[in-house]
């Protein structure tokens, strides 16, 4: 199943696509309603400790699943685990890229731990566009987003290569100390990313 998570920060919606599907699970992590509403996306679950929204805003029934402000995890990691206990393999995370520093690196952990755990998941907020991959490949299509880069995630990401980009690589070797795959460019219709060993973030950017 497939489950759209709506998160704080600011968006930039005109080059989100991102929408879900009658059948898709739908979830606003406390502020995340008000980007959700933004879309014109409908939320069925309002998670978090509701400090940041305005009550009298919420339009129709969300189920809610409110929790104490004081909480060892984030709103956007207590929401992600409701898509999980609600049988969601396929996670988009809507917002969450902008603002604090500290959200912003903790929503990117969470990709990361989506990724672990076997569930696909990708991150946008119109802005950027990010997936995280570990030893596979993928294939990203050319959109809206102008720039493609590779953030390596450890000390030795091995057996990397790019093909359909204006700057390939082939077998080469990233770490988290030299990021030089940056600022690419897709000139086909996709481009094809592969890794043999260690993870990266797939990083796509409008400007």
């Amino acid at each position: 199943m497939k489950a759209f998570i709506y998160t704080g920060g600011e968006i930039f919606p005109n080059n989100i696509t991102e929408h879900p599907k009658a059948d898709d699970l739908t979830i606003a992590a406390d502020s995340g309603y008000s980007n959700a509403k933004t879309l014109g996306d409908s939320v069925q679950i309002l998670v978090g400790d509701l400090d940041s929204l305005d009550r009298s805003k919420i339009e129709g029934r969300p189920e809610l699943i409110e929790v104490p402000a004081e909480k060892d995890f984030t709103d956007t990691q207590l929401a992600v685990e409701t898509a999980l206990k609600r049988g969601a393999d396929d996670i988009v995370i809507i917002g969450g890229l902008s603002g604090r520093l500290d959200h912003t690196l903790s929503n990117l952990a969470i990709l990361k731990d989506l990724s672990d755990r076997g569930v696909y998941a990708v991150m946008a907020d119109g802005r950027n566009r990010v997936r995280y991959i570990k030893s596979t490949s993928t294939l990203i299509a050319r959109s809206g987003y102008t720039y493609l880069s590779l953030i390596a995630d450890g000390e030795k990401v091995k057996g990397v290569s790019i093909e359909g980009c204006k700057y390939p690589l082939e077998n080469a070797v990233l770490n988290d100390r030299y990021q030089y795959a940056v600022s690419n460019e897709i000139v086909g219709n996709c481009a094809l990313i592969s890794i043999k060993k260690g993870g990266l973030y797939i990083v796509e950017s409008a400007d």
